[in-house]
């Protein structure tokens, strides 16, 4: 993918009304993309653990999540191993059992798993659902230029979920940050100390009462903050 064609991704995501909507309209779009498909999911791998990031309309519940459960199923297999997964027919399913029995009694008769390149995550996969025995016969190599596509955009949007969080940890860190150190700056001045001798009083404190630095120095601001008339009542 272009350098282009990444800004231009990227500038669409965070146009968007949230990740969650635009990976779900993928979802949808891929439906509508790869015939006798009834449904889409998109499995990744997040902290050792596969999930499911979006779902299109129309999705039974819990068809990822027993995979996940069990350990085996054609998005488990497809993500870990990085192969093709296709179950024609899930009535006369060997490999997956006990996900085959749960996925036809919710309407599922075929799926269909394509593995998806992503740069960031090791193990992601497309997810296609069928309705219909055989239904995903005529989809298979439109749902796999579909992956190849999808890969790109999915990379993108946990880029941009990975600078939201690491934004989210600066704030937080420099939150925390202010209000130790204007605790240190009210001890120094109450107790005509320095700061080396401030900090370690305040962390000797959070120690003896098993409170957290930040959340203590926070108490110590805010008591200090209040007037003068609202302390002595």
């Amino acid at each position: 993918m272009s350098s282009e064609t990444s800004d231009t991704l990227d500038q669409a995501m965070v146009r968007s009304s949230g990740l969650d909507t635009l990976l779900r309209d993928m979802t949808d779009r891929a439906v509508q993309d790869v015939p006798g498909a009834d449904a889409c999911s998109i499995t990744v791998r997040r902290a050792g653990r596969l999930l499911t990031l979006a779902g299109s309309d129309g999705m039974p519940s819990g068809l990822d999540l027993r995979q996940y459960e069990n350990g085996a199923g054609p998005c488990v297999d497809a993500a870990e191993t990085g192969e093709e997964q296709y179950a024609p027919d899930l009535a006369e399913e060997s490999r997956w059992p006990d996900y085959a029995r749960y996925a036809v009694s919710q309407g599922v008769r075929c799926v269909l798993a394509v593995p998806v390149v992503v740069e960031s995550e090791k193990g992601a996969a497309l997810n296609f659902y069928g309705r219909r025995a055989h239904a995903l016969d005529p989809g298979r190599e439109a749902a796999r230029a579909f992956a190849t596509r999808a890969g790109d955009a999915i990379d993108v949007a946990l880029r941009i979920e990975r600078r939201h969080q690491s934004a989210a940890d600066v704030r937080t860190a420099l939150l925390s940050r202010s209000v130790i150190d204007q605790a240190i700056g009210i001890l120094m001045a109450q107790e005509r100390i320095d700061a080396q001798v401030a900090l370690e009083r305040l962390r000797r404190a959070s120690q003896d009462r098993n409170v957290k630095l930040r959340d203590l120095c926070g108490q110590l601001v805010a008591r200090v903050s209040v007037p003068d008339s609202r302390r002595r009542k």
